[in-house]
């Protein structure tokens, strides 16, 4: 029997429950972990919310990416001992698989050897905002050095992966944030620029930044009628990247189409999966971040942890946009 978190219906944190769950031996190709802890990601509240790609299989396990111990190996499962030091990346459904437990059963496709030099804390916080920040910028959109890229909700785990991949191209990263608040925070974090929407215009902002020019890329997961201003900002057939919908009327995002006549821009739907169902290319996305994280190029940033005990609270912080950087929840 392990401690696993589940819910029973759709709904806001509270619907998280802690139960006592027989959690069994591994099938073939599957291993089974000692989870230490767990990185939150803004994909789990929606799914939680019922604001997903997909719904909600009740009663449903949450969780996509975590740092443990493997404690026994499926049929079929190569490469593997009992005792290694391993981090579980977002590649499966939360529908078949959940991390957010003391003991979870993951598929040995999700699960990668711990990057050396890294604690227990910091290995759950690497690959969901790396692997998802590498996709974009690099593997889709192939920035180099000073191409204009617009970050926004900045402040996010994958929105500070952004920047410092976008520093490591040798990019201009200009970060987005709504209030004050953050600005010190992210040009501590690397940001070559912060703008301010709250207080100041997007779009004459990063025209300043850029000479007139616009951002080659604006990398946005929020969507919805706020697009309308982000395509202001971008260069004559620069990309609009949408990778979330973090918006309430994301359903409701618009098509610039006067703009999009005028600058040639294109707007471009992104997720991590397309990364992760490529071996190709996930192999190379691996190998940077490995990389990038030996030379110190990039760096998780944690912003706060929680007990497991506290999962509910934890995920109303996550909900309030307070953040910094990667909440991650311990288990041991």
């Amino acid at each position: 029997m392990a401690r696993v978190v589940r819910f029973h219906e759709v709904g806001p944190p509270e619907v998280l429950q802690i139960e006592d769950i027989e959690i069994g031996e591994p099938g073939p190709g599957e291993i089974r972990l000692r989870v230490q802890a767990i990185g939150l990601n803004r994909a789990e509240v929606n799914f939680r919310s019922g604001h997903y790609l997909e719904q909600a299989k009740l009663p449903a396990r949450l969780g996509y990416e975590a740092a443990g111990i493997v404690e026994a190996a499926g049929e079929g499962v190569t490469g593997w001992r009992n005792g290694d030091a391993v981090c579980v990346i977002p590649a499966f459904s939360l529908n078949d698989y959940g991390v957010y437990a003391e003991r979870a059963i993951v598929p040995a496709s999700a699960v990668v050897a711990r990057p050396p030099g890294l604690g227990t804390v910091e290995a759950a916080a690497v690959w969901m905002p790396n692997l998802t920040a590498y996709g974009a910028l690099i593997d889709v959109c192939a920035i180099g050095r000073g191409d204009a890229v617009v970050i926004t909700a900045a402040s996010s785990s994958v929105g500070l992966a952004a920047i410092q991949l976008a520093n490591h191209r040798g990019a201009v990263s200009i970060a987005v944030t709504r209030t004050e608040a953050k600005r010190a925070g992210l040009r501590q974090a690397g940001a070559a620029h912060v703008v301010v929407t709250g207080s100041q215009d997007l779009t004459a902002e990063v025209m300043r930044i850029t000479g007139g020019a616009g951002a080659c890329l604006v990398f946005d997961p929020v969507s919805g009628p706020g697009i309308v201003g982000l395509v202001g900002a971008l260069a004559h057939r620069g990309m609009l990247l949408l990778y979330g919908n973090l918006s309430e009327k994301a359903e409701q995002t618009p098509f610039p189409f006067v703009q999009s006549v005028t600058k040639g821009f294109s707007v471009r739907g992104y997720s991590l999966r397309e990364i992760l169902r490529d071996p190709g290319r996930r192999a190379k996305a691996q190998a940077f971040i490995l990389e990038g994280l030996a030379s110190g190029a990039l760096k998780p940033r944690i912003d706060r942890t929680f007990p497991f005990g506290q999962i509910v609270a934890a995920h109303r912080y996550l909900e309030a946009n307070a953040q910094m950087g990667k909440i991650v929840v311990t288990v041991s």
